[in-house]
């Protein structure tokens, strides 16, 4: 005989609208670290870095390939519509026209990242996951490098555009994969249970 409690128990967790809901909270929330962290500088040599790249890497690592790029396209959506959720943003422009501009490039090359570095880091170790995201980066700069040269001259398009940021973006990606890797390990750490006998 079948416990009714136990079936709606089962009902409640496959429900196809509490799941739709907490799958775009879930996302919601993603866009918003994203957006948070393209808005927060933090002073660095030879300039200084969002933490955009950080909260990406971080997304992608954390979730499935799915889940990455629903968020990145919902944050990119965002932007299009018109919302200041890039960097530079109302001051820089918004909307297409930003997404148009110098650094446009970039933000189509997160999306590819985004996804690329969720399939490939399932199931890696830290370094392995470093790896990845390092290698997630270069359609990140091939794509922005190549829209920024719509904008600046081709001789100065890679001091421009790459050598001040790659030396910020191999930090943000090393803390992330350590940040990770050290979740990971408290996350399986035994507890500790003991039964105190009356």
């Amino acid at each position: 005989m079948v416990n009714p409690a136990n079936t709606e128990t089962t009902a409640h967790l496959t429900n196809p609208v509490l799941t739709g809901a907490k799958y775009s909270l879930m996302v919601l929330a993603g866009v918003a670290l994203i957006t948070a962290s393209a808005k927060v500088t933090v002073p660095f040599w030879p300039v200084p870095m969002t933490l955009q790249t950080m909260a990406i890497m971080a997304i992608a690592i954390a979730s499935g390939p799915r889940f990455a790029l629903a968020t990145m396209l919902a944050y990119l959506a965002a932007g299009a519509a018109g919302l200041p959720v890039f960097a530079g943003t109302p001051e820089r422009g918004i909307g297409i026209a930003y997404m148009m501009g110098p650094t446009g490039g970039y933000l189509a090359g997160y999306l590819v990242a985004n996804g690329l570095v969720s399939a490939l880091s399932r199931g890696r170790g830290a370094f392995g996951r470093f790896v990845v995201m390092m290698g997630g980066m270069v359609p990140v700069y091939l794509l922005g490098l190549a829209g920024l040269l719509a904008f600046v001259p081709s001789d100065k398009v890679l001091a421009l555009g790459f050598t001040q940021f790659i030396l910020g973006d191999t930090i943000k990606i090393a803390l992330v994969a350590l940040g990770y890797a050290a979740i990971t390990r408290f996350k399986k750490r035994p507890v500790n249970t003991t039964n105190n006998a009356a």
